[in-house]
């Protein structure tokens, strides 16, 4: 899953990572609950503030439980057990994606 979001920002509020995720805040609030790995800040209102770091772990856990249908527990647990490993292999993933969506662009303007 490739998600759009400003690449300069420090910080990205629910609403931005609920709509580049395309599903409903209340799955980030959640997952935010349920998984230790992510850390959003808090504001002076005490909306999440997520960092990018907080976005690569969301891409990860979205990976997981909607991509490839590990329950919350399974994700949890793969997680917990694999997570430099599942991380970088994630990475390669959405680099070689990156990578096709630019060839095929390329291709497209020839």
């Amino acid at each position: 899953m490739h998600v759009e979001l400003a690449p300069d920002k420090r910080y990205y509020s629910i609403g931005e990572i609920a709509k580049a995720f395309d599903v409903n805040a209340s799955l980030i609030r959640f997952w935010d609950k349920e998984f230790d790995i992510l850390k959003p800040k808090k504001n002076a209102k005490g909306n999440r503030m997520f960092t990018p770091e907080d976005v690569k772990n969301l891409q990860l856990i979205y990976h997981l439980v909607k991509e490839r249908g590990f329950t919350l527990e399974g994700a949890k647990t793969h997680l917990k057990e694999n997570q430099k490993k599942t991380l970088d292999k994630f990475e390669i993933i959405n680099k070689l994606e990156t990578i096709k969506a630019q060839l095929n662009t390329l291709k497209n303007q020839l």
